[in-house]
């Protein structure tokens, strides 16, 4: 067993094992180690812990130091160099006419040297830019392609589901994907529903993907002949996840479908595993206690003499017109009519207007 701890050195990359060197590190101190590229700063994202000899990569790299101000500093001052490095090389690829899209742009810790990162269709003869880069920054330079999904889990982005890309938030490394775990889950195979925006296969198919291989070898395929306490038929679908087969019942009738589970059939052709006439009688048992179990709602009918009696605590209808329009109240006084304005008696007695105007006479 030996002792290691991981270090990351961004936030969706891989950890790395190193030698702790003896010091009791815990997650999210900053550490300066070294590697193949050089001096480096990371991240600690495993404490402490022992492994076996057989999952080390000999030899194992110790660290430096954990990071101080001047480190963080020296850090924070890369971050701003790189930025002016991509529009720098941006530039010169525009000038070079080059059939290629810049990424990202990484400074190593000690500034020994610049990684470009691109895009591209198909090879690309950059010998020429390389030369333009080293001689505006006067260090070593190195130009990656990298792939589409490399790019997505470098810039970021949300994905269908509305959260951060898996890529470039926790997975580590990228594992195999295929159409055939999307046709296993009962997916849709059209592109844009189980495309990431990377343009692939998503990741996240690989998540359920040992579930529902597990579920799947007590579930028979598609057009299988099968025989059920029914009588015998085909499967013409599967639910996996509810562990329901859907078989096509071939009768006088026509084509009857019924719903079974796993183990309530046998398949033709096999050495029958279940008893079929146990099966059925346990249906009908389930069946019997679903039936006294519910309950359904009769509501009561109504007699004559309750029909009678809420005519007769009915109002009048000249009653509730008079209401409605407005009538007399206990004092002898007029109601408002029907919320109109009383009439002026003065307007009242005023003669309609002729055709020329008011009648001044």
């Amino acid at each position: 067993m030996v002792e290691i701890i991981g270090v990351r050195f961004n936030s969706s990359g891989k950890a790395y094992y190193f030698d702790p060197c003896g010091m009791k590190l815990s997650v999210g101190t900053m550490v300066v180690v070294e590697t193949a590229r050089g001096v480096e700063m990371g991240k600690v994202s495993i404490p402490n812990r022992q492994v076996p000899d057989e999952d080390i990569k000999a030899p194992l790299k110790k660290i430096i130091r954990t990071a101080n101000d001047e480190d963080k500093r020296q850090a924070e001052e890369n971050k701003i160099k790189e930025k002016e490095a991509f529009g720098i090389a941006a530039d010169l690829i525009r000038r070079h006419g080059l059939e290629m899209k810049l990424i990202d742009v990484e400074y190593t810790f000690d500034r020994s040297k610049i990684l470009f990162y691109f895009t591209a269709d198909g090879r690309v003869d950059f010998r020429e830019l390389v030369k333009s880069l080293a001689s505006v920054f006067r260090t070593r330079i190195e130009l990656r392609q990298i792939g589409v999904r490399d790019e997505a889990r470098q810039l970021g982005s949300i994905g269908i589901c509305g959260r951060f890309l898996c890529c470039s938030t926790f997975l580590d490394d990228f594992r195999p994907v295929s159409i055939k775990m999307a046709k296993e889950q009962g997916l849709s195979l059209n592109p844009t529903k189980i495309s990431g925006v990377c343009g692939r296969l998503m990741c996240c198919l690989q998540y359920e993907q040992a579930a529902y291989e597990d579920a799947l070898k007590t579930m028979p395929q598609k057009g299988v002949a099968v025989e059920t306490p029914d009588g015998t038929g085909i499967v013409a679908d599967t639910n996996t996840l509810k562990q329901l087969v859907y078989v096509k019942m071939d009768g006088v009738e026509g084509h009857k479908y019924e719903i079974y589970k796993p183990g309530e059939f046998n398949i033709v052709g096999k050495p029958p595993t279940v008893s079929l006439e146990e099966v059925k009688l346990r249906r009908e048992q389930e069946a019997a206690e679903k039936q006294e179990n519910e309950y359904e709602f009769v509501p009561e009918p109504i007699t004559e003499e309750e029909i009678r009696e809420v005519e007769r605590n009915r109002p009048p209808k000249n009653k509730r017109r008079r209401s409605k329009r407005g009538g007399k109240t206990q004092n002898g006084a007029q109601k408002n009519n029907g919320g109109k304005r009383p009439q002026n008696s003065a307007k009242s007695e005023k003669k309609k207007p002729s055709k020329g105007g008011y009648d001044n006479q």
